[in-house]
């Protein structure tokens, strides 16, 4: 199947998954300024007529940078803790720095239930439906404050999957601290990104099994994700969140830009 170009097919509807290890600086905390290079980004998208949905991880960084804790805590109470502090301020950055736009945002916070055919899955939509229809972003996250264990998303990559089927986005971009999918390992000279995957391709034998740095997902994570959406018939996008206009450069430079994309 040849692929036409990204600008062309494009219907106007893009969830965009930003990465904790995109919005994170090596010290764990906040990455501000990364942070305000993506909605000036989404911004511009925006201008160019894209409904935007917004997959944002951060507040377990975000809530951590906030609080000093004195006492040790486990794995379930940090992530309590740390996310619902750390939700409120980056909620709050978005809203001052979207503002600087004169854009709207709203918060979805979500569960894995909530995905199941039902009630709470067709208020969801809705709920989404009528904030895109009065032009308001909605900016969407794991509700990790009663979200543990058994009732978790693998990752946001999981969630920002279904929430572009939910919505029948055109297209979702998984954005990381890497350019895509290589045919071998990134830090190989001789390794190249694989640019097209056609349906029903095979790339596991490239892919790894490991957590990336400071979010519970992983190049294995998006692969899976990224088929899942791909079979639903929505063009999926695995990009480095970190490169400068990442976001611009997919729409009007596509061809020069690194990236991994999943043909429907």
């Amino acid at each position: 199947m040849k692929s036409e170009s990204f600008a062309t097919v494009m219907k106007h509807r893009i969830v965009i998954k930003v990465g904790s290890n995109v919005l994170t600086r090596p010290d764990g905390k906040l990455d501000v300024t990364r942070m305000s290079a993506l909605v000036d980004q989404i911004a511009w998208l925006r201008k160019q007529d894209y409904e935007v949905i917004l997959v944002s991880s951060g507040a377990m960084a975000s809530g951590r940078g906030e609080l000093k804790v004195s006492h040790d805590l486990d794995s379930v109470e940090q992530r309590q803790l740390f996310s619902a502090v750390g939700q409120v301020k980056l909620v709050g950055l978005y809203y001052d720095l979207f503002r600087e736009f004169g854009i709207h945002v709203g918060q979805v916070l979500t569960m894995k239930e909530n995905f199941e055919p039902g009630e709470q899955y067709r208020n969801q939509q809705a709920c989404m439906t009528v904030m895109l229809e009065n032009d308001v972003l909605p900016i969407v996250n794991e509700n990790d404050t009663v979200s543990v264990t058994e009732l978790m998303f693998t990752d946001n990559d999981e969630l920002s999957g279904l929430i572009a089927q939910m919505m029948k986005a055109d297209t979702l971009m998984l954005l990381s601290n890497i350019d895509g999918i290589y045919d071998g390992h990134p830090d190989n000279p001789a390794s190249h990104i694989i640019r097209k995957v056609e349906p029903g391709t095979d790339l596991s034998q490239y892919i790894k099994e490991e957590k990336s740095a400071f979010g519970r997902g992983g190049m294995h994570s998006k692969y899976t994700t990224a088929q899942k959406v791909q079979q639903a018939g929505i063009r999926v996008i695995i990009a480095n969140g970190e490169r400068e206009n990442i976001l611009i450069d997919l729409i009007e430079h596509q061809e020069e830009t690194p990236h991994t994309e999943f043909i429907p």
